[in-house]
């Protein structure tokens, strides 16, 4: 499996938007297994988190997830957002950043059998190829 270009990705735009004087901001699927956010706050399964530094502490973007702490409502919570469940990272200001778009499947837990594959696609979807012939 390869290794997945999302937390560099996400870690870059972060670091981009705090250099740049924006307040960085993430789109989240709340569903997405292993996701802990104010449920409160969650509309049509997604969230919107601001992970300037002004607003949350704690701030951990290693390992499989992006973890903080954070007020809301005046109380306050600690989440947790696997890389996997991010959708986007923009800028506040400018909305400049990356969009994802979908969630990146969770990641391969080990079976009965003893194997760490996911199980097989029952119904795979055929690709065409972006690749084209130049002559």
């Amino acid at each position: 499996m390869a290794l997945s270009r999302r937390p560099y990705l996400i870690r870059a735009i972060h670091e981009w938007a705090c250099d740049d004087g924006q307040t960085p901001h993430l789109l989240v699927a709340a569903d997405f297994p292993g996701c802990e956010v104010p449920v409160d706050y969650v509309e049509d399964g997604r969230i919107t988190l601001n992970i300037g530094l002004r607003a949350i502490t704690q701030l951990s973007m290693e390992g499989d997830a992006i973890a903080f702490s954070a007020r809301f409502g005046g109380r306050p919570f600690a989440c947790r957002v696997p890389w996997g469940a991010v959708l986007a990272i923009f800028g506040r200001e400018s909305g400049e950043g990356i969009v994802f778009g979908e969630v990146e499947s969770a990641p391969a837990v080990e079976s009965d059998d003893g194997s760490d594959e996911p199980p097989p696609d029952p119904n795979p979807s055929p690709r065409k190829s972006h690749l084209r012939v130049v002559k």
